[in-house]
């Protein structure tokens, strides 16, 4: 393992390596494999999915066409379901509960840049930020979520809402950014 993957892994600003996109390489071969799957195999998804991810709970459906960064830096608890077309950039770690479900065309995206430092940026500085999604919360389709974000349990999350900062338990969230309408 590189240095710059473990800077990535710690939360600190990296540049990538080619460890780095080897990994990124093979993770899209997996997702080739998995994005390629008839709609009656659903064994076969779950014993890809099961060997990507560092933790995939008994259960859980995620269905085609589905990306990510890596993979391995994915655990999603029991009986969780993913909509089509779902983008995980798991540049940290994406934690998501059990009887989560995620809508089509979601996105927790975890890298960051910099914002003021634009030398830095256009060497290709990142870092990234971990998304944590607790049991039981519902992201409506087309939700982005960004680096860094904690959704509680028992919360739902409105379609096309973008959440840039955490969300507390038992809300209803929704617009952009998104703003909790009420406790339920």
């Amino acid at each position: 393992m590189g240095e710059q993957r473990d800077r990535m892994l710690r939360g600190e600003w990296y540049l990538d390596e080619p460890d780095l996109v080897e990994q990124r390489r093979n993770c899209r071969r997996v997702l080739d494999r998995f994005n390629a799957t008839g709609p009656d195999d659903d064994a076969e998804r779950g014993r890809i999915l099961d060997g990507l991810f560092a933790a995939f709970g008994p259960g859980s459906v995620v269905l085609p066409r589905f990306q990510c960064s890596y993979g391995s830096l994915i655990a999603i608890g029991a009986d969780t379901f993913v909509n089509t077309d779902a983008l995980f950039m798991d540049d940290a770690r994406i934690t998501i509960g059990s009887d989560v479900r995620i809508g089509p065309r979601t996105q927790l995206l975890t890298a960051l840049h910099p914002v003021e430092d634009h030398e830095r940026r256009r060497a290709g500085w990142e870092r990234a930020a971990p998304i944590t999604i607790g049991d039981n919360a519902w992201l409506g389709g087309g939700v982005i979520v960004c680096p860094g974000v904690t959704i509680g349990p028992n919360t739902v999350v409105g379609a096309g809402s973008v959440v840039v900062r955490d969300l507390p338990d038992h809300a209803l969230a929704a617009g952009n950014p998104a703003r909790t309408i009420r406790r339920l």
